[in-house]
């Protein structure tokens, strides 16, 4: 009786549960207050530029996630905090028995609830729950709509998790490169909605916010500050200064196709788990501000490693278990006086991210170099196999 206890859906459903019961006794935390406030302003007809009364901060999401959050607004803190932390958690639990179903490993209900509680070890995991953050919500419905490809509506998911927070979009340009232009059909579709919403609750808050600032990374905070790890922070760190537009995208756009290219040949080889990773890895290289709780991406590459090696996936989790971002003294600017080691420390994720990217790249090259060759057989090269040209 207890074994089948423990193989249901039992586990999960305590944890969450305990889940719910922690977040509305920590309750305080600031992106949920300001997640609140964006949704009074739908509700109370605040002005956008208004800022929450608790943080002092403004709600810096596209108009439609302000309508998205108005159920929370009339909320105690406290039941808002419990709710919240529930269903992060809940959807921290479906990213793991989703991945462990396609890599075709079993997940009874104690494993589901014993990975997902490791899962909050990891620095991006509790961040996003002591923040209130709507991440693990966000990277679930892409998972869904990328990896439960049979769904009637697939691809609607991404289009609203882009309406939320802009930076989905690239899932978008991964479905058209690997064929599934039906999805990414309804995906735009979706977000074109997200933005039709947005400008019939409130006209002139959409139009400056398209408009205006979708770039400026300093809108949302301070650029340079450690815990932000892309491409535009390092630089900011490097350069002691914010660089220019062109400087990033010199950079940043270039590394990103290259992570994507990566991630569409593993999709077409037949690994959309993978290819989906390097997806999200590509996102958070590419982004403006990429703050340590948008890295919640680490916890499926975590388990995507597992399988493949286990040394590699052990040295990716100790470094966002051992939080080094932060090691060589952050924040009132002390970034620009690192020295060249607390660069490599201080861009610990970013620097783990381009790792993983490397062996995604040679593990592909080595995998078809293997089936293309075999005994009696000269190798070919990598450009020649056909895989490369699937749409998958």
């Amino acid at each position: 009786m207890l074994a089948r206890v423990l193989r249901g859906p039992a586990p999960v459903i305590a944890l969450i549960g305990v889940a719910a019961v922690v977040g509305a006794l920590h309750g305080g935390f600031t992106d949920l207050f300001v997640y609140q406030h964006g949704g009074r302003v739908v509700l109370d007809g605040l002005s956008p530029e208004s800022r929450d009364p608790v943080t002092g901060l403004r709600f810096t999401y596209p108009p439609f996630a302000a309508v998205l959050m108005a159920p929370l607004a009339p909320l105690p803190s406290w039941l808002a905090a419990g709710l919240w932390t529930a269903a992060s958690v809940a959807a921290l639990a479906g990213v793991v028995a989703l991945v462990r179903r396609v890599l075709e490993r079993p997940s009874p209900g104690w494993l589901v609830a014993l990975l997902t509680l490791g899962a909050v070890a990891l620095e991006p995991i509790w961040q996003n729950l002591v923040f209130g953050q709507i991440n693990t919500l966000i990277m679930l419905a892409v998972l869904v709509d990328l990896l439960r490809p049979s769904r009637r509506w697939s691809g609607v998911l991404i289009g609203i998790a882009a309406g939320v927070k802009l930076t989905p979009l690239v899932f978008v340009v991964l479905l058209v490169l690997v064929g599934r232009r039906t999805a990414a059909g309804r995906a735009i579709l979706a977000f074109v909605g997200t933005v039709a919403i947005g400008v019939a609750v409130n006209p002139g808050w959409s139009g400056r916010y398209w408009s205006h600032g979708l770039v400026d990374a300093g809108r949302i905070g301070p650029p340079a500050l450690a815990h932000n790890q892309s491409v535009y922070g390092a630089l900011t760190r490097l350069l002691d200064a914010r660089p220019s537009i062109l400087l990033w995208l010199a950079i940043a756009v270039p590394l990103a196709v290259a992570v994507l290219g990566v991630g569409v040949r593993w999709w077409r080889r037949g690994d959309p788990l993978l290819g989906t990773c390097l997806a999200a890895t590509s996102m958070l290289l590419a982004s403006p501000v990429s703050w340590s709780h948008h890295w919640v991406w680490c916890a499926p590459i975590a388990l995507v490693l597992w399988e493949r090696g286990r040394l590699a996936a052990i040295a990716w989790t100790l470094v966002f278990v051992a939080r080094p971002i932060i090691w060589p003294g952050y924040g009132e600017g002390r970034e620009y006086a690192w020295t060249p080691l607390d660069h490599i420390v201080g861009n610990a994720y970013l620097l783990a991210a381009v790792a993983f990217v490397a062996w995604a790249a040679g593990s592909f090259r080595q995998r078809t170099a293997d089936r293309v060759s075999g005994p009696g057989r000269q190798k070919v090269k990598l450009e020649t196999f056909p895989a490369d040209s699937r749409s998958g």
